[in-house]
Order: structure tokens, then sequence, then C-alpha cells
């Protein structure tokens, strides 16, 4: 597999098979997204992959909130997500309302 070079804050690391130039990592902080992402595992998240129903991605809305949800739907006007964990709450969020969501490629766990 060809890899590329993620820019992950002040390193950029090489990824195998990930190919996004716009890709990045972050690491989970906090239990909220437990069981599925715990404190310490890092996702590598790519802007520019197509969103799907079911796809994990990564939110933030104009006001700067970020939040980590499975995209149930995407229209023209709204956005549904549904949280990873039975703790969390649904969003349905207008458009204007989405500053950026991109999907989730990659987890360490």
């Amino acid at each position: 597999m060809k890899s590329k070079k993620l820019n992950a804050g002040w390193d950029n690391i090489e990824i195998p098979g990930v190919l996004d130039n716009a890709a990045y990592c972050l690491e989970i902080t906090g239990d909220s997204m437990l069981p599925v992402y715990r404190e310490g595992d890092v996702i590598i998240v790519s802007p520019k992959a197509a969103l799907h129903k079911g796809d994990r991605v990564v939110v933030k809305t104009t006001d700067g909130k970020v939040a980590v949800k499975v995209m149930q739907r995407k229209t023209a006007k709204a956005v549904e997500l549904t949280p990873l964990n039975t703790k969390g709450k649904a969003l349905k969020l207008a458009k204007r309302d989405v500053d950026w969501m991109a999907r989730i490629i990659w987890a360490s766990q």
C-alpha cells in the first residue's frame, strides 16, 4: 500500500494506506465516547472523504462545539447525527450551523 505524510499537529507521520494529504490526527480525551473510543485513542479524520449514512464523523458547529457522532442522514438543509453511546444526545443541525464535518477513516484501538 502507498502512504502519504499527514500533518498531525507539530509532527508529520506516515500512515500506510492513507492517501488524503488533508487528513489529520486527533487524540481522544475523556470518556464520553465509550465504548467505541477510549481516552488516548488516536483517530484519523479525512475532510475529503465522502460521507455516508452510518459513518463515524467529527463535526464542528459554528458556535465552536466539536463532537464525534454517527451520521444518520444528510439533506440539503440539515444533518442528523446519533451518539456513539447511549448517554449521548442525538443532534439535528441545520446546515448553516455546521462549520465542518469530516469522516473518521482510522482509529488506533
